[in-house]
């Protein structure tokens, strides 16, 4: 894979000043959301007011100067389970446990089979459609999914089993058939004008993490899931168009401003950062939890990477010289002119959105424009 980039300012996504995707919603937004849920409002009424906090949140991207624009993912719940639902063959199902991250746990919501799976009429492309008109000279609309292994830990959560192995008793069709929806979305994608899409994965985060493999039996490896892993995402997105730009972000976790998930990178380097089909890939290391810059080392030729030095989880401004330092300390591993810097992860990863405000989130934004400025030049 080659890769063109200057070692100043990037005028390609990925680019020096970035973002993970989500924005913490209005309360005009939260409000609309909950009269629908009520009844009190229809589709269309809560439809138009998604469309003008959006147009008003681009609107804010452009002002602090991010050139790769984003709904914010106002019109989804979750990060990722709204995409699943989309697909065909997929249903919204309660569930008796949420996710479990530090100290509090999630709404117990899942995406369950109930049928074959297949990727044709996704809404998510009426929703890219939307914000592409808003391109410019300069500044491409980006499209956030989760990714292919994302959606197969998700079928496979113990409360999900019995469902996917009933509709999929043999198990290579449910890994084909999921690649084969994932690259028919993906062609939809293009065909709506997509040339930016990123792939959110937070499996890495729980195969690093040491409390994740108590609940596995034995015969299982880190490496075996790795494989796995990279293997589904990487026949998902392959033969895609060569001017489509794909990225993937990885994260332990991002909830109400906690997290899910610890562990460095070492043990999934060598196969996510050396053999993932992907040009980026944004990273979280804004904690000690994500460990060292060493696994850096792993990425292979060409691909970049997004450092998430910054926390998208607290409103305190991270001390500009200390995350300087840090970006010289990653380039030991990788060149400075292939690495870029955003925030760990985006502001709202479900509707909940972390503890601050948007008036903090912008700024927390400014500073790393003004970080990315002084590193490599505007």
């Amino acid at each position: 894979m080659t890769v063109a980039y200057e070692t100043g300012r990037r005028t390609e996504t990925p680019f020096r000043f970035d973002n993970v995707g989500s924005f913490l919603r209005p309360d005009t937004l939260k409000d609309a959301r909950k009269s629908f849920a009520a009844g009190t409002i229809s589709r269309e009424n809560l439809q138009s007011v998604e469309d003008e906090v959006i147009k008003d949140l681009i609107s804010k991207q452009k002002e602090v100067g991010l050139k790769a624009i984003t709904d914010g993912e106002f019109r989804r719940s979750w990060w990722h389970l709204d995409f699943m639902w989309g697909l065909q063959g997929v249903e919204k199902e309660d569930v008796d446990k949420g996710y479990q991250f530090k100290d509090e746990e999630t709404r117990a919501e899942t995406a369950r089979l109930s049928g074959r799976i297949s990727g044709e009429n996704h809404p998510f492309i009426e929703h890219f459609k939307f914000v592409k008109q808003f391109e410019e000279e300069g500044v491409v609309a980006r499209q956030t999914i989760p990714a292919p292994a994302q959606f197969l830990t998700e079928l496979e959560r113990p409360e999900n089993k019995a469902a996917t192995e009933a509709i999929y008793p043999d198990r290579n069709e449910l890994l084909e058939d999921i690649a084969a929806a994932y690259q028919t979305f993906i062609r939809e994608l293009y065909e709506a004008g997509c040339r930016n899409l990123q792939i959110d994965d937070c499996t890495w985060g729980l195969l690093v993490d040491e409390n994740f493999w108590k609940s596995l039996s034995d015969n299982v490896s880190v490496e075996d899931l790795s494989r796995k892993h990279v293997d589904l995402n990487n026949k998902a997105i392959e033969g895609h168009p060569e001017d489509l730009t794909i990225t993937t972000h990885v994260c332990r976790g991002n909830y109400h401003s906690t997290w899910a998930s610890s562990g460095a990178y070492d043990k999934v380097a060598e196969v996510l950062f050396g053999e993932e089909d992907v040009k980026a890939y944004y990273l979280e290391f804004d904690t000690e939890r994500a460990g060292g810059f060493e696994s850096l080392a792993k990425v292979s030729d060409g691909k970049l990477v997004v450092l998430g030095l910054f926390s998208s989880k607290f409103p305190d401004l991270e001390d500009k010289e200390e995350i300087k330092g840090r970006i010289e300390q990653a380039s030991k591993y990788i060149p400075k002119e292939r690495l870029c810097i955003s925030p760990q992860c985006g502001f709202a990863s479900t509707e909940e959105g972390n503890i601050l405000t948007e008036e903090e989130q912008w700024k927390k934004l400014a500073l790393v424009r003004e970080v990315a400025e002084e590193v490599w030049g505007k």
